[in-house]
């Protein structure tokens, strides 16, 4: 015989102490010390050796389990481990001639089955910690390999009927609903149960049947041992496998991912998506998932509450279970099922082709389609520049200026992610994308029905019409409504007189559907947008079309050399920046905390307004004679200290090194060149040979020319020499200088980063640049300064930073923030240096120094004093700096913070005394970052360093935002 819950009502767990399962255990083979472990109606307990290893689990079995049941989960236990490898699944144990080590023992509970099973090391995905994408989609891999691996099995033991078995779902919440003590509680449980199942009336005679694990949960799942960021890669637990719907098999999961912190319904998309790679979906099934989520909440809800009222307080896991299978329920139950199907659905590619609109008479009769003025709002509007999207009255404000331009009206576009809706520092996206249009009429307007129907709701300013498969609704202020509630209308009947220039809403929903609400956050906007239909067509005109927007990351894959990388798995497409803001084309506003090319900020007016003048008049090459490349050197210059008077005028900071190297090795007639090891100075061949950044080049050190000589990295954090002893760098490094000048190598350049960039912001030591450049020049050698990241002010008390070692370079070389991401670069050095390049030939470049990139260069340097950047640097940087060096008393994954001014790094490490580097965890702090609306990355040789050099316009909330958000990211991940 096989359970059937209903005839027993209750499955109370066994009654087992650990010193009675310690001498089960011994009975079975495995003598040792018992240690219990959580389960809702079985009873497991660790086993370990008088040392302290793991023996194994015993497992318990309820007494209402037969034997054909266990030896059905035993069997596909071991069916599992043989058919997918890269799985470790909790199999029994076995006894030296193979028999399973169970037995069926007597306990105060009766005559139950006892085994021993495999431990798998590494802990469960058990808890609230935040699961990254990558992790979600691991979950939902393992649950198709194993759905896939079960198709075929076929035992006696399956046949059971369990409370967990979607199937009985209906019946299961009925029964059990009275232990739901909370009225509100029990009344949403009582009513999104029986919606969900009502939503299944077309599916559950065709849904496929097989034999599923059918608790593939958090619990469940076992990570890889020691892994820093966990992934699934172990099943355990087959107490519940049955033979039910398969797709059961992916409601489990998706369910058990709703309670873990920051994990919201279409979070769980990239679980659907692996799991359907490894046992694809059939349309059927794919309709039927969501509602499977909602009615596993319910039984997980009325479930734990009648076992906590069984087992009493001696239950502890099923009562620290009950506010956790609460928070699925909310969270299952948060978006309407309808708007998740056709989420999934769209995700799948399973969605079918929606159903024109083609109304019988037009809404608007007295207007002609010619005579709209269709208003974008995207974030490609050019309506949207200069900031504009931020005022909260820009719809309006420009409907009206069409209106004053002779327009007879305009319509906002259905469906189109309005940049004007977007906030900026939001933790969660906005609700941007409209599920109806807006209009503004130029006279007063007379709206009318466009099918027959019936009037089935009037309030002030409001008219929803029944039309058999559409439902209209018309929303305006101080709309005169013409008909009355329950009223029969035919098509062309006036509905409403819409005064001159006031704004109506107008949606069509689908019929049956909940109610949309005007907005809609764009994760959610592909499951709401089928559920309506756009209004165009009632005005004559076509629907809107989103363009196909999937397949642009392959396109770039395809076209764009892979070697450019770009940041994150799946990257939002940004197509807007505004001061600190990153933009994507969805509306989402993101803090951009790494973006030291913009050092003025994003789309700068003074920037615009320069470069679109010049253009309109000259842009050539600095051949020709022209003023803004001589002002623009002379102002460049005079920020520099004597000898440093002479330009050149470069397109990037890899030209800039380049260039200052080639410089260097002529003037000195020395081709050697020593370099400080885990910097990057750039991509061209003299700039590449120097750089020796692990991750930019993981063969750096071994593939550096023959005239290429490195130095230690004087990282005072983590180098050889730490803290206090860091000043023996130096030495070490002049040393090194001595012996090539000795050995008849005399180095003809020193290059190096002013203040160590590559390694996360890090300060030279005292000192070490004095005595470095003195070293290099009593040999005959030059000192080049790679400026390119942390100069122009971003250090705050510096405006270069090699003020900040006392000492003057040689050749100075520039980028990044002189052109506020237009191309642009330096080289600065003494006229005599300079003078002697041309012993090599002649120096040009066809676009450094143009007219365009001069005034370009010229502007950045207003803006920097203008707004006193370079102070807001000193003011805003130390402000974050001490609000990043408090994370540190309550995240140990908080190493240090380095840097200064808004040139800051924070390193991240797993442990503060052996600094090994959290290179996962800050990956995975990185995405999470990006889901909190906040735009940062790693850097150094480990990956492990936050880097954090935001353009300097960044103000005190934006920076207070970042820090509470790293706070909350670092939290949510249990560091």
């Amino acid at each position: 015989m096989t359970v059937d819950f209903f005839a027993h009502a209750a499955l109370p767990a066994p009654q087992v102490r650990p010193e009675e399962a310690a001498r089960i255990a011994a009975l079975l083979g495995v003598p040792g010390q018992a240690e219990e472990l959580g389960s809702q109606q079985d009873a497991n307990f660790l086993l370990r050796a008088e040392d302290g290893s793991v023996l194994g689990v015993l497992k318990i079995a309820n007494p209402a389990f037969g034997a054909a049941e266990i030896e059905a989960q035993d069997e596909a236990a071991e069916r599992i481990a043989a058919a997918c490898p890269e799985l470790r699944v909790g199999t029994v144990l076995r006894a030296e001639d193979g028999s399973p080590r169970a037995a069926v023992v007597d306990t105060v509970s009766g005559p139950v089955t006892a085994r021993m099973l495999r431990h798998l090391p590494g802990g469960t995905l058990t808890g609230s910690r935040h699961l990254s994408p990558r992790t979600v989609a691991a979950i939902g891999r393992t649950a198709g390999r194993v759905s896939a691996t079960l198709r075929e099995f076929r035992h006696p033991g399956l046949d059971r009927v369990l409370q967990w078995d979607p199937r009985h779902a209906d019946r299961v919440v009925a029964l059990l609903l009275p232990h739901i003590q909370d009225p509100a509680q029990r009344a949403a449980v009582a009513t999104a149960a029986a919606g969900a199942w009502r939503a299944l009336d077309e599916q559950r005679e065709q849904l496929p049947c097989q034999a599923v694990h059918m608790d593939l949960t958090d619990d469940n799942l076992v990570v890889a041992e020691g892994g820093p960021v966990p992934t699934p890669d172990g099943v355990i637990d087959f107490g519940d496998l049955s033979t039910s719907w398969a797709v059961g098999e992916l409601a489990v999961p998706l369910s058990s991912l709703l309670h873990h912190d920051g994990i919201e319904p279409h979070d769980v998309l990239p679980a659907v998506l692996a799991f359907h790679a490894e046992r694809p979906l059939l349309p059927v099934e794919a309709r039927a998932l969501w509602p499977l989520v909602v009615l596993r909440a319910a039984t997980l809800v009325v479930c734990g509450r009648q076992q906590a009222a069984i087992d009493g307080e001696s239950n502890g896991y099923v009562h620290a279970a009950l506010e956790r299978e609460w928070r699925i329920f909310e969270q299952a139950t948060s978006v309407p099922t309808e708007v998740m199907t056709a989420l999934l659905l769209d995700g799948l590619g399973l969605a079918l082709p929606r159903k024109a609109v083609v109304p019988a008479a037009p809404l608007l009769a007295d207007l002609a389609p010619a005579e709209l003025a269709v208003l974008d709002l995207s974030v490609d509007a050019d309506a949207m520049d200069r900031g504009a999207w931020l005022d909260a009255e820009v719809e309006d404000r420009i409907a009206r200026q069409h209106l004053a331009a002779g327009a007879a009206g305009v319509l906002a576009p259905y469906g189109q992610a309005r940049l004007s809706r977007s906030r900026v520092l939001s933790a969660a996206s906005p609700a941007t994308v409209p599920t109806g249009a807006d209009l503004w009429p130029a006279r007063d307007a007379v709206l009318r029905a466009p099918w027959d129907g019936r009037v089935v709701r009037v309030e002030p300013g409001r008219i929803v019409l029944d039309c058999a498969e559409l439902t209209l609704r018309l929303q305006a202020d101080r709309a005169e409504v013409l008909v009355g509630e329950d009223a029969t209308v035919d098509a062309g009947d006036r509905l409403a007189i819409l005064p001159a220039g006031v704004r109506a809403r107008v949606t069509l929903q689908r019929g049956g559907t909940s109610e949309a609400p005007d907005f809609v956050r764009p994760e959610y906007a592909p499951g709401r947008l089928a559920l309506t239909a756009d209004p165009a067509p009632l005005f004559g005109l076509p629907a809107h079309e989103e363009p196909a927007d999937a397949t642009l990351l392959a396109r770039r894959a395809a076209s764009f050399a892979s070697v450019q990388g770009h940041y994150y798995d799946q990257p939002p497409r940004i197509e807007r920046g505004w001061r600190h803001h990153l933009v994507s084309d969805q509306g989402r506003a993101y803090l951009d905390i790494v973006n030291n090319v913009s050092a003025i900020g994003h789309a700068h007016p003074a920037v615009e307004r320069a470069v679109t003048r010049q253009l309109r008049r000259l842009n050539t090459n600095s051949r020709f004679h022209y003023a803004s490349v001589v002002d623009f050197s002379e102002r460049l210059a005079a920020l520099l200290p004597a000898p440093l008077d002479t330009v050149f005028l470069v397109n990037s900071g890899s030209e800039a090194v380049d260039l200052g190297i080639r410089l260097a090795v002529g003037a000195t007639g020395r081709p050697d060149v020593v370099a400080l090891r885990e910097a990057y100075h750039g991509w061209t061949y003299a700039s590449d040979a120097v750089s020796t950044s692990l991750q930019d080049n993981p063969n750096a050190l071994a593939t550096r020319p023959v005239w290429v000589h490195t130095v230690d990295s004087p990282n005072s954090y983590r180098g050889r020499h730490r803290g206090a002893e860091a000043h023996r760098y130096a030495p070490e490094a002049v040393r090194a200088v001595d012996e090539l000048a000795a050995a008849g190598r005399a180095p003809g350049a020193f290059v190096a980063e002013s203040y160590y960039g590559n390694a996360g912001g890090v300060a030279l030591p005292d000192g070490y640049l004095e005595q470095l450049y003195a070293a290099v020049r009593r040999h005959g050698g030059l000192a080049v300064a790679d400026e390119v990241q942390v100069g122009y002010g971003r250090l705050g008390h510096w405006f270069w930073g090699f003020e900040q070692q006392g000492v003057v370079p040689d050749i100075v070389c520039v980028a990044k923030a002189m052109g506020n991401g237009h191309p642009l670069g330096a080289v600065i050095t003494s006229k005599g240096v300079a003078d002697r390049y041309r012993d090599q030939g002649y120096f040009f470049s066809s676009t450094g120094g143009s007219p365009v990139s001069s005034v370009v260069g010229s502007t950045v340097l207003d803006v920097l004093r203008d707004e006193d950047l370079q102070g807001n640097a000193v003011r805003v940087g130390a402000r974050l700096k001490a609000g990043l060096a408090a994370l540190g008393e309550h995240h140990p994954l908080v190493g240090a913070v380095h840097g200064s001014g808004l040139y800051l790094g924070l390193e991240l490490v797993r442990d503060r005394t052996t600094l090994e580097p959290a290179t996962e965890e800050t990956a995975e702090l990185c995405e999470r970052m990006l889901g909190l609306g906040v735009v940062v990355q790693p850097t150094g040789d480990h990956l492990n360093v936050l880097k954090i050099k935001p353009p300097l316009c960044i103000d005190a909330e934006a920076t207070d935002f970042f820090t509470a958000t790293l706070d909350r990211a670092l939290r949510e991940l249990g560091h």
